[in-house]
């Protein structure tokens, strides 16, 4: 069993650092272009040919944006690679495709088998990388787990659970389920995967009863569990990196598998020309080496990344990142107001504020000092960049209260302060106001680095004498 002393999950911060050493080379411009032609494309038999209802579905999903998720993206790149290749399947061609003795029909056959080969050989990669990466997270889990039979016994629960949900996907199949039905199905059982991990950690339920059998489990691992999948936790850093370029290869491969259908429903009445089949297999080979291009990038930084870091490298980067607080410049003669909504009476409004020295423009200060030297005699001496610099080191603030109407309470007048920490205890419901006020500079602006936050009151729960006994039951 690994050691997890001192360790403390993967933050956002951590894995921002971590993914600004691994940037990933930015897709061929070819992506947009060829989408769009094969987009533009399909609309063109559209607009001769409008949609059937059955079509509808599919326009509709190809006109909103991708899922902001990247183990979803990767399992609908499956399913519209397979419907793609579904399609190029001879079988499933038009009929007048098929006939070898209409003009072109040989080579476009071809053609359309060598873009079903490539596609399939995508799809693979794909399905590899997909086991790889569970099979990596797993065993990473597992090494921080007790290593002894209870270890063995949740391996063995693993694998009758996935084969569980195998035999589940094959009844679908075997009752006639689409390619859509089954990935549909598919992503289900991953949510539920995911939905298992957090309750784990939570350790609610029956998970509670599981946790307290592997005793030994070190909590770090169910912090890990509970917040990894959160939406502003560690996964969102990897989303907002490597999820735009996935997402536009989501979008291609449903554009190419769009126009295909579209296209196969029609071809009686309108055949493909050479020049849409030459653009059909320039963005399915534009998209197939991409996409793998993008799987065996991931692929490695995944690899690489850790699960679990020492708290001292999460102090530093958060001691240096700052993400709590926020930098503004003030202008000189103007102010900047924070509005506060709160709901509960008793709630705190704390905060922390401190003017950036080093921001003050020194440039401008000269000048202030030359031009009022000039003006007036009495003040040629150094004594006025003292009061000039003593007057850029502080500014004015203060708190008001603002009614549902819109009329202002003044909570705390407003004083001048070159740095401030404190709180204020509500004493209404509503919307609060933080104003920092520069306008009695003239020449200056103010940089001010602050950090505030609403604390609603702290409340012991009333505990009855039946929970109170439940609680005792368990607890013994």
């Amino acid at each position: 069993m690994a050691s997890t002393e001192g360790l403390v999950p993967i933050t956002r911060a951590f894995l921002a650092s971590f993914y600004d050493k691994h940037p990933f080379t930015p897709l061929s411009p070819d992506v947009t272009r060829l989408s769009s032609q094969i987009r533009s494309m399909a609309n063109d038999f559209l607009t001769q040919h409008p949609p059937t209802q059955g079509e509808d579905v599919l326009i509709d999903e190809a006109d909103q944006l991708p899922p902001h998720k990247i183990d979803e993206n990767m399992w609908k790149n499956r399913e519209y690679i397979e419907e793609t290749i579904f399609l190029l399947e001879s079988s499933n061609w038009p009929e007048v495709l098929k006939q070898q003795s209409a003009p072109d029909s040989a080579e476009f056959a071809l053609t359309f088998g060598q873009l079903k080969d490539k596609l399939h050989n995508t799809l693979k990669a794909l399905e590899s990388f997909q086991i790889k990466n569970a099979e990596h997270v797993f065993n990473t889990v597992m090494t921080y787990l007790p290593q002894d039979f209870r270890g063995t016994l949740l391996r063995q629960q693993r694998e009758r659970s996935e084969r569980n949900k195998q035999a589940e996907v094959d009844t679908l199949v075997n009752s006639g389920g689409s390619i859509r039905d089954r990935y549909a199905l598919l992503w289900k059982q991953q949510m539920d995967r995911r939905r298992q991990l957090a309750q784990l950690g939570s350790a609610t339920g029956v998970y509670k009863t599981l946790v307290k059998y592997l005793v030994g489990v070190p909590q770090v691992l169910l912090d890990f569990t509970r917040q990894i999948n959160d939406d502003d936790g560690p996964m969102e850093e990897q989303r907002h990196r490597y999820g735009p370029p996935l997402y536009s290869l989501t979008s291609m491969i449903l554009y190419i598998r769009l126009f295909l259908s579209i296209s196969w429903a029609r071809y009686d009445a309108k055949k493909l020309k050479r020049e849409e089949i030459a653009i059909l297999e320039q963005a399915i080979d534009v998209y197939t080496t991409e996409l793998e291009r993008f799987l065996t990038f991931i692929g490695e930084v995944f690899a690489n990344a850790p699960f679990f870091i020492s708290a001292d490298v999460v102090g530093a980067l958060e001691a240096g990142k700052n993400d709590d607080y926020k930098e503004i410049n003030i202008p000189a003669g103007k102010t900047y107001e924070v509005l506060l909504s709160v709901d509960v009476v008793n709630s705190y409004i704390a905060w922390d504020f401190s003017l950036v020295q080093g921001k003050i423009n020194m440039v401008s200060l000269l000048c202030c000092y030359t031009l009022i030297s000039k003006c007036y005699d009495i003040f040629q001496t150094p004594y006025v960049m003292i009061f000039l610099l003593f007057i850029c080191q502080d500014i004015g603030f203060s708190l008001e209260f603002v009614s549902p109407t819109g009329e202002k309470t003044l909570m705390l007048p407003s004083r001048r302060y070159e740095s401030d920490q404190g709180n204020f205890c509500t004493l209404m419901a509503g919307s609060y106001k933080l104003i920092w006020d520069n306008t009695y500079s003239t020449f200056f602006k103010k940089v001010i680095r602050y950090k505030i936050d609403c604390i609603p009151p702290v409340t012991e729960p009333v505990q009855s004498d039946s929970s109170k006994s439940a609680g005792e039951v368990e607890a013994g």
